[in-house]
């Protein structure tokens, strides 16, 4: 390690000890622990909404975004150190949102100066709530056949259709959609990306229940609803470049979910805390799903380098999304497994998240979609 990086290490390290509150370093990451931020978000504590402002005033919500969109300018190797020295002390992530997986990433890449301008800070500090608005009823897995129509008024478009998915539409301030905006076109043109405000008037959700007994999942309905000409990102009828763009951060997002789903504490400590391991069979089960675990982080690691030396991830975030997604899912079958009877109780907790973690593998472009394009666009396999 480079002196200058061993410095930036200790003033991290300085900085963290110094800021974090200790309610803060319970390295909690479910639900109810996490900071989502948006203009009704209720804080759970004074410490919370602490932590979540010293984080902001520094850029360390974002720590890669550039100083003027409200990040800390940091480069891949501080942003390691970043979050190596965070989980160091078991602290919880300041922030997570849509708006930082996936449309601020979008918005670096494809937003003219003043859109960051506009939109990034807001991101960065949790004043703004983002949901994603590309699923139909008629538009799954092949996402390009979206029907929610956009006619252009002039200074405006007036937007009908409905969406369906949408996390979090009834707590969002904004949503990021697919709008059909050339109906002659080819599906994959006519396309353009929106931002929508959600109290826009005609603009209106309806909750979807899960088995898993919660639900982040919403219908999102639009009713005439206007939408100025400048809150288009990309060019018009071009949304579909922006919309894979941002699919590959969302893959990336939801590949790391089974690495992020038990803190900072392996699979093998929580099932000694709630668990079995004195049968063989698990043990080396759970040995194993330890062993992938680092593998796959090494290889996410290994990615996100590619991508900041200009490369992207592009085709391969199906390859890292699969792989991610399998690899929760294996990782809640163990936590049952190592429950036995007493796992099935709902109250415990973990059934509820072994049930949710069969979605992982139909959100963000279902595993048969993934695969599809593992076989055609990295291994060349012919159609």
């Amino acid at each position: 390690m480079s002196d200058d990086l061993a410095q930036f290490r200790a003033e991290i390290r300085a900085w963290l000890e110094q800021n974090c509150p200790q309610e803060m370093r319970d390295g909690a990451v479910g639900e109810d622990s996490t900071c989502w931020g948006g203009k009704n978000w209720n804080f759970t504590s004074d410490a919370q909404k602490t932590w979540l402002d010293r984080c902001a005033a520094k850029g360390y919500t974002v720590p890669t975004w550039p100083v003027e969109y409200g990040g800390a300018g940091m480069n891949r190797d501080q942003e390691k150190i970043w979050h190596e020295e965070l989980r160091a002390i078991n602290g919880r992530l300041p922030l997570q949102s849509f708006g930082i997986w996936m449309l601020g990433p979008a918005l670096l890449h494809f937003g003219t100066h003043e859109q960051k301008l506009h939109y990034l800070p807001p991101i960065a500090r949790g004043e703004i709530r983002w949901c994603q608005g590309y699923s139909e009823p008629g538009a799954g897995s092949d996402l390009a056949s979206v029907q929610t129509k956009g006619e252009d008024k002039g200074d405006h478009w007036l937007v009908n259709g409905q969406k369906i998915w949408t996390s979090y539409a009834d707590k969002a301030d904004w949503i990021f959609a697919l709008i059909r905006t050339d109906r002659e076109a080819k599906k994959h043109l006519g396309i353009s990306f929106l931002l929508i405000d959600m109290t826009s008037p005609g603009v209106s959700t309806k909750p979807i229940r899960l088995i898993s007994g919660k639900s982040p999942f919403c219908e999102t309905f639009f009713d005439n609803v206007e939408v100025p000409k400048h809150q288009i990102v990309g060019t018009e009828n071009r949304g579909w470049d922006v919309a894979k763009y941002l699919l590959t951060h969302e893959r990336e997002m939801i590949s790391g979910s089974g690495l992020l789903a038990g803190g900072n504490r392996s699979l093998g400590a929580i099932l000694s805390d709630g668990g079995n391991l004195d049968e063989p069979v698990l043990r080396a089960d759970v040995m194993r799903h330890e062993i992938d675990g680092l593998a796959f982080g090494l290889t996410l690691e290994r990615y996100k380098d590619q991508a900041e030396a200009g490369t992207g991830t592009g085709d391969a975030s199906a390859m890292l999304k699969y792989y991610g997604t399998e690899l929760n899912k294996r990782r809640q079958e163990l936590i049952m497994a190592g429950g036995g009877s007493d796992a099935l109780t709902w109250e415990d907790g973990r059934a509820p998240l072994w049930l949710r973690s069969k979605a992982n593998s139909i959100e963000g472009g279902t595993s048969e979609v993934m695969l599809s394009i593992i076989s055609r666009r990295i291994l060349g396999l012919p159609g």
